[in-house]
């Protein structure tokens, strides 16, 4: 054989068994495929689902739960937008991403909610639970009684923000219904979700939904990762008025999470990802399987073998692939005001909107009798919805 021919083969060879060795590795590491779902918002019909009722470490995701309770304190009076929230060491202690402040530094709570969920910060996220509920120990309470109202049996919170602990999880399905509970009860708050950058000082604090900014139509939600969880998303799009939620748990990468959600709006944009006789309040979930842990994958021994694995079966947004994020979005800014140090532990006055709150927060049977959209029983699968929404701020 001529010695370039042979050459060729052997390199033919090789390709060929890092190719087999690459999938045998996928195979292995993606035991569990990730967790993915979208939802119609205007029927809650399921259009695709795949694994969404697995337990999931929600990382960031957390703080869809940790605003739904401080939006719900606001309207019941308990505490107003205008409240000081201040960062104590306790909360400056978090793990990042972080905002930046000092320990003793104070924000209004509406300009804290904006760095929370834009930036993802895990010492603002704190800094409003210890604010809103007293103590970390009194808001996470304040959580899953949350949880447990809105019927999501496969969550269980520990922290307000989202760092990684083996009993915090929550299942796509969750999420999804977690989203649909803001957007119906809180929607005067929905422009926090979909604001891409937070001015806070010299410092520009951007968000990691680039959905935002290459996806036209996107009105939110929120992003999160740790190790264990893999990068994950919650997304939702208007388009041609129709309204798209997708919930992307694992991904590999930011772009892998982001091209992966873009792909499941479009499809069900396009009508080529159908109705699967099922709703997101009868879509089944495993309460009491234990969350996937990521962590080797990701972060540890196996991830070059998994990222090199998924980037062959799903190479959109890489270097010299098509992107579905291609649009041109002018992003939305917001400006913050740092208030300055106040001393922690030195009691703050907590102001009181004028008016009396809107609606009683739900209990159990209260909210019976409550629906999401007219004609739309909300006692399926025991997941009463919230009642009245408090009027726009």
């Amino acid at each position: 054989m001529h010695a370039l021919s042979r050459s060729r083969f052997l390199l033919s060879i090789v390709r060929q068994f890092v190719l087999v060795t690459l999938l045998a590795l996928f195979s292995l590491t993606r035991a569990q495929a990730n967790p993915m779902l979208l939802v119609d918002m205007d029927t809650l019909d399921v259009l695709y689902a795949q694994e969404a009722g697995q337990p999931w470490h929600p990382a960031s995701l957390t703080k869809l739960m940790t605003a739904y309770v401080t939006f719900e304190e606001i309207a019941k009076g308990t505490i107003a937008l205008s409240t000081p929230v201040v960062l104590s060491k306790h909360a400056v202690a978090q793990a990042p991403a972080k905002s930046g402040l000092p320990a003793g530094s104070a924000l209004t709570l509406k300009d804290a909610l904006y760095v929370m969920v834009v930036k993802s910060a895990n010492d603002v996220a704190m800094a409003v639970a210890e604010t809103v509920g007293g103590s970390e120990a009194g808001f996470v309470l304040k959580m899953n009684d949350a949880a447990a109202r809105m019927g999501l049996t496969s969550t269980h919170f520990t922290n307000p923000n989202g760092l990684h602990n083996p009993a915090q999880f929550a299942s796509a399905r969750d999420l999804a219904l977690l989203a649909l509970y803001i957007q119906q009860s809180f929607p005067q708050y929905m422009p926090m979700f979909g604001t891409e950058t937070v001015q806070l000082g010299k410092a520009n604090l951007e968000s990691q939904n680039e959905l935002l900014t290459g996806f036209a139509g996107t009105t939110g939600m929120k992003t999160g990762f740790v190790c264990a969880s893999g990068l994950n998303i919650v997304a939702t799009v208007e388009r041609n008025g129709r309204r798209m939620l997708a919930v992307i748990l694992g991904g590999q990468s930011a772009r892998d999470r982001n091209e992966h959600a873009a792909e499941l709006i479009l499809k069900g944009l396009s009508g080529s990802a159908s109705p699967t006789g099922k709703t997101v309040l009868t879509l089944s979930n495993n309460p009491g399987v234990p969350p996937v842990d990521m962590r080797a994958q990701i972060c540890g021994k196996e991830a070059k073998a998994y990222a090199a694995a998924q980037q062959a079966a799903f190479p959109m947004g890489l270097k010299g692939q098509p992107s579905y994020l291609n649009d041109v979005v002018a992003a939305r800014t917001y400006v913050a005001t740092d208030l300055g140090r106040l001393a922690v532990g030195v009691n703050l006055p907590r102001p009181r909107p004028a008016h009396l709150p809107a609606f009683a927060v739900p209990t159990g049977q209260a909210a019976l009798a409550v629906e999401l959209r007219p004609g739309l029983a909300m006692l399926q699968n025991g997941a009463p919805f919230p009642l009245p929404r408090p009027s726009r701020f």
